[in-house]
């Protein structure tokens, strides 16, 4: 098999499989283990455009041009085979784990769930692998509107009130700001290709540069950087698959991935760097870090809290952006990785959480850990990666940023990294700590005198939503000591560009 025809297998195969989900509504085990295939086939796919590339080939494929210069294309680099590798590979957990969740609470609708899901899947791809900002835009869009069923999958009041502003802050800022900004790249570049080194230098004048990156920055909305943000915690009325695939696997992620291709393939870290262009973004991408871990710690609602976590952990990934160096765009893709695998646990910990026994509030958790260890043993461990404790795979990208930092001289972002680290570390352990080491809430009896305390037997989520936690809190501890492979990939991702002929 060619990488390329992997390539299009990898982002088309998703999509294929929704006629055969729908077909098997009857048949659950079958249509569970489509999802289930579907996904492996898929990280089989990109492991293959993986190796052609290493091999030294470029994978690409064109379908159609709408328009002279303007193509439906697809084309696999360093930055998009990594997110093509987490979105397939995390996709396969959350397939796993959705079994388990979905039946043990007996929820409507599995069949659109899963139909949904792989669209969702498939649409990630497909921005991993575009050729080009229009072909990114297309799939950016379709990843927006198959989500939107999973987040109001209950089809409560609630539910669809969250998955309304989800759709409306999505849309209004792709349509209102990102398409703008992709019409004003295409008049003044003539190409929306992606290019090492950028299309924009010496077609946009620097004067103007800020306010195109502004346009890029507050469009891609699913990067949730403030005030666009909202739509996040508003989303978290989803089941926590959903979530798992909101935070970890796709939406958030292609809004980040998004945003390193910009800085990287349309903007160039060159041109950002010697026009300070990107300056004011640093300082936006910090207000987001530093304020959304604030509202984190003031969140009971163990899902809201996670919400507000993500929001500021994908502002590291931004920043690294804005910082226009080497280290800034290794360091936010590691971020990317590292914060998947890390955020997917913790939300699968909470959906296994309230399937084993209907808790929802971090105050409702003391002494849980006794009845649920396996749970909140990933969860601490997810935790600390988040944080950035080696050894754990966050380590890596925490320390990449503040060489980034370093390097462009921005000491304040120093001091922003290690403030957004310490915030972590105060709005995620006390959930573990509270589980595992708090006592639990004494009963009384009907004179109000403190009942006989009973040992509870241990009492975790069903096995399938158990092992898919367990394998990614493995996978933090994992990237930890493949730390160096990353790191030496990435060193694959051109900065400058290509020169087309010998120079004297």
């Amino acid at each position: 098999m060619t990488p390329s025809f992997a390539l299009y297998l990898a982002v088309f195969l998703p999509l294929a499989a929704t006629p055969l989900l729908a077909a098997l509504d009857r048949w659950p085990n079958a249509r569970d283990a489509v999802s289930v295939i579907t996904a492996a086939l898929a990280f089989g796919f990109a492991i293959v455009v993986l190796r052609g590339f290493l091999a030294g080939s470029a994978p690409e494929l064109l379908l159609f041009e709408v328009m002279p210069g303007l193509p439906l294309s697809f084309e696999a680099e360093p930055i998009g085979i990594v997110f093509a590798l987490l979105a397939s590979g995390l996709w396969i957990a959350v397939a796993i784990y959705s079994i388990g969740y979905m039946r043990a609470l007996e929820e409507a609708h599995q069949t659109r769930f899963a139909i949904c899901f792989a669209i969702s899947v498939g649409a990630a791809l497909g921005i991993a692998f575009a050729g080009n900002l229009f072909t990114l835009f297309i799939f950016y869009e379709v990843l927006t509107l198959s989500t939107y069923p999973l987040v109001a999958h209950k089809e409560t009041p609630e539910a669809r009130a969250g998955a309304r502003t989800y759709l409306a802050i999505l849309l209004s800022s792709s349509i209102g700001f990102f398409l703008v900004a992709i019409i004003w790249t295409w008049t003044a570049s003539g190409t929306l290709d992606f290019s090492p080194g950028g299309i924009v230098e010496g077609r946009v004048d620097p004067v103007w540069a800020p306010f195109l990156l502004a346009l890029f920055a507050f469009g891609i909305g699913k990067a949730a950087l403030m005030p666009f943000h909202r739509w996040l915690p508003a989303a978290m009325v989803a089941p926590a698959p959903v979530s798992a695939l909101l935070h970890a696997v796709a939406v958030v992620k292609a809004g980040v991935f998004t945003m390193l291709k910009v800085g990287v393939y349309i903007f160039g870290v060159g041109f950002l760097s010697r026009t300070g262009a990107s300056d004011w973004l640093v300082w936006a991408a910090a207000i987001s870090l530093v304020v959304a871990a604030l509202i984190a710690l003031s969140k009971d609602d163990l899902k809201a809290r996670l919400a507000y976590s993500t929001v500021s952990q994908l502002a590291y990934v931004t920043l690294g952006v804005a910082l226009a160096n080497q280290m800034g765009i290794i360091g936010g893709t590691m971020q990317m990785v590292t914060h998947a695998m890390a955020k997917i646990t913790l939300f699968m910990c909470a959906g296994a959480i309230y399937v084993a026994t209907k808790k929802t509030r971090v105050s409702e958790l003391a002494g849980l850990g006794r009845r649920m260890p396996w749970t909140f043993a990933a969860f601490l461990i997810a935790s600390l990666s988040i944080v950035g404790l080696p050894p754990l795979g966050g380590g890596w990208s925490k320390w990449f940023l503040l060489l980034a930092a370093a390097d462009a001289k921005q000491l304040y972002m120093m001091g922003v990294l290690a403030i957004g680290s310490l915030l972590s570390l105060a709005y995620l352990l006390p959930v573990a700590g509270t589980a595992l080491f708090m006592p639990p809430r004494q009963a009384k009896t009907l004179d109000g005198a403190p009942a006989e305390p009973v040992r509870e037997p241990i009492a975790e989520a069903p096995l399938l939503c158990l092992v898919p936690i367990l394998l990614t809190a493995g996978g933090c501890a994992a990237l930890f000591f493949f730390g160096n492979e990353i790191y030496d990939f990435l060193l694959h991702v051109p900065l400058l560009p290509i020169a087309t002929e010998a120079t004297p």
